[in-house]
């Protein structure tokens, strides 16, 4: 693994030379002409796999079809789910190479036809289905939202998939109300983080959250109760609650969702948002689905009905995408939107990578070493020091997650919010 890291980290160099003796001086932008056709910088994927199969490369740049924006993209949101998707760890994956990303933020630069409510110069942030991780991306005017004037661009690009999946699930699958609870696991990532602040915006909400214990410190304000993510959460959760909680949000399944449903109140909701325990190395693995998929409790619907349990799930990329939900989804932007504006929540940024270090941003969310979003900066320089860094953590990521709490490797990554 040492030599792993150092080979990903003089790679890194090369393609900041590379970059260097392309890119105009100021930022690490900027749009290039070969011939007629005007090219733009990407993150591509070049096949499912680990780290190695991620580039930056030149690719042509897009054009809005009807009903489309073409954006000037300033930031990207990086999430779990992407780590999934450069595995080839999904349903139905895309064929590659492909761009990933499913979210940014940045400047419009053109209107499609028939778009209206948008002017060239609007500063939004966008869902995109793949693409997001370039300098230009075009998306249906639906999936795009006006940034409020004190946000700042890596702010948006943290807002939608975070805030809109944690709003979602707290009202309109669990319907939480005043004075209920909810145990939340992964309390220090982006949705953690979202959930827990719209928690905060009810009275009397109680909020149970695992976490690595060295992010214990950051987030404790925003959370009720906190547990270390390898502890025996159900015997803390009853010795507080004895009845347990309301609601219980799971990122992580296998053994988690029979622990999740033992939890619940009568009444009680339990939501699937993720099957993170499923990446434990940097490539996809057999044994590591088999191994959480067997550990999922089978549901008995007879056991809900006479224990008054719901168990749902929710994928926002699937509503969005699939299912045609791109109105619903617009009016909770908007309640979203809202609360920013009166200043009852807002998106933490764990720090800013630029294009060319989307390797060592990913291994930081695979060794759960974020407090918030890692966020895509593609005006940002690409540093050399900070690739060397984090290849003195890449090993860790190789490691079983009971390893993967330990602070010592989270903290040598800097935060660069």
């Amino acid at each position: 693994m040492a030599k792993e890291g150092v080979e990903k980290a003089e790679e890194t160099e090369q393609m900041i030379e590379k970059e260097a003796g392309k890119e105009p001086a100021e930022g690490g932008g900027g749009s290039h002409r070969l011939g007629d056709a005007q090219e733009m910088r990407a993150v591509v994927l070049a096949g499912f796999g680990g780290l190695n199969k991620l580039r930056v490369t030149r690719k042509a740049m897009p054009e809005p079809q009807d009903g489309e924006l073409k954006i000037r993209v300033k930031a990207c949101g990086l999430n779990f789910i992407d780590l999934m998707v450069r595995q080839g760890n999904i349903d139905n994956p895309p064929k590659t190479p492909l761009v990933p990303g499913f979210e940014c933020s940045g400047i419009v630069e053109a209107l499609g036809d028939s778009v209206t409510g948008y002017e060239i110069g609007d500063r939004v942030m966008a869902f995109v289905n793949y693409n997001a991780w370039a300098e230009v991306v075009c998306t249906p005017v639906e999936f795009v939202y006006k940034i409020p004037d004190d946000m700042s661009f890596s702010e948006a690009a943290a807002f939608p998939m975070n805030f809109v999946t944690a709003y979602m699930m707290l009202f309109e699958v669990a319907n939480l109300r005043e004075g209920m609870s909810v145990l939340v696991h992964s309390a220090g990532g982006g949705v953690g983080q979202a959930v827990a602040q719209l928690c905060s915006t009810i009275p009397n909400v109680t909020v149970f959250g695992t976490a690595s214990t060295f992010k214990h410190e950051a987030i404790k304000d925003s959370v009720t109760h906190l547990f270390d993510r390898n502890a025996d959460y159900v015997q803390e959760v009853k010795r507080i609650s004895a009845e347990g909680v309301d609601i219980v949000l799971d990122c992580l399944c296998g053994d988690n969702t029979g622990k999740g449903l033992s939890l619940l109140k009568p009444l009680g909701t339990y939501i699937l948002y993720g099957s993170s325990n499923m990446v434990t190395g940097e490539t996809k693995s057999f044994f590591s689905f088999a191994k959480s998929w067997w550990q999922v409790e089978k549901v008995n619907p007879i056991k809900l009905y006479e224990e008054n349990k719901v168990i749902a799930g929710f994928s926002l990329l699937n509503l969005l995408f699939k299912q045609g939900r791109a109105g619903l989804i617009r009016g909770v932007m908007d309640k979203l939107i809202g609360l920013y504006n009166q200043k009852k929540i807002k998106p933490v940024v764990d720090s800013l990578w630029a294009l060319e270090e989307v390797k060592e941003a990913m291994q930081r969310i695979h060794d759960r070493g974020n407090i918030g979003k890692l966020i895509l900066d593609v005006e940002k320089t690409p540093t050399p020091l900070m690739a060397n860094d984090s290849t003195e953590t890449s090993e860790a990521g190789e490691e079983e997650e009971d390893h993967e709490g330990d602070s010592e490797n989270k903290e040598r990554m800097p935060f660069i919010q």
